[in-house]
């Protein structure tokens, strides 16, 4: 037989074709948040608005953590550009790098989760007026104190105050009622000025992204306590990474 007549011969197979992708769904799904359920319902707390001031580090964080268990009704004030170093420590990617904050973190949020959060971008100095709840997430301890003192402190439309604070492996999270007279005292005697705090300065200080993850998850858990089981929710937790050492305390 002729190498011709064999090539003739053989049989030939087919190829197989390429799997076809899957088309996008039109309408992106709801989270299934069934498995958090007998934890928290935000359904229960659909329509109570939530501030985020200060979206770095902790703020970032803490705006992904609320997302992530359903809370909808989400504002973001800061009116900060990304800059390279805020990568490493901050829930953003390098290719946001010259972007404004609230609109890449609103990009990241409805990328994750679906929820739409509501972006300020501009420093907030009491332009309008607070939601129920309150994250104040702050660089300073000077910005702390002008927004706790115009818009927040015996403001009967804020119910909730979380403040945290951190340094390169500890952190501090405040949960509190801002119109308890308490709850205003001993929390605003904690408060000291930026010369006696480490404070984060656009880098200048030493910050690693689990310990601003660590304290943002830290102060959603005690929002949630607050909200389901209030009297579960220490106002102060004072929580040491090097060593790991929890500290708590009730106003």
């Amino acid at each position: 037989m002729t190498k011709t007549a064999k090539t003739r011969n053989k049989k030939t197979l087919p190829k197989a074709a390429a799997e076809p992708k899957p088309a996008a769904p039109e309408t992106p799904a709801d989270m299934n948040l069934l498995r958090q359920l007998t934890i928290f319902d935000p359904e229960k707390f659909a329509a109570e608005r939530i501030d985020v001031i200060g979206v770095g580090a902790t703020g970032s964080y803490a705006v992904w953590f609320l997302a992530k268990i359903g809370m909808q009704n989400i504002h973001v004030w800061d009116d900060d550009t990304i800059e390279s170093h805020n990568v490493p420590n901050q829930l953003y990617f390098m290719d946001q790098v010259g972007l404004k904050k609230v609109d890449a973190l609103a990009e990241n949020i409805k990328r994750a989760t679906g929820v739409v959060i509501k972006t300020h971008s501009v420093r907030f100095e009491g332009q309008e007026p607070l939601g129920k709840h309150v994250f104040l997430l702050v660089d300073t301890m000077a910005g702390r104190k002008m927004i706790w003192d115009k818009s927040i402190k015996m403001k009967l439309n804020v119910s909730t105050l979380v403040e945290t604070r951190i340094s390169s492996d500890q952190g501090r999270v405040y949960i509190l009622s801002p119109f308890n007279i308490n709850h205003v005292r001993k929390w605003e005697a904690t408060l000291c000025s930026d010369d006696e705090a480490e404070v984060s300065l656009c880098g200048t200080v030493p910050s690693i992204v689990t310990t601003a993850s660590f304290i943002a998850a830290a102060a959603v858990w005690q929002f949630i306590k607050w909200l389901t089981a209030r009297e579960t929710a220490e106002n102060e937790a004072i929580i040491g990474l090097r060593p790991m050492s929890v500290y708590v305390r009730n106003f």
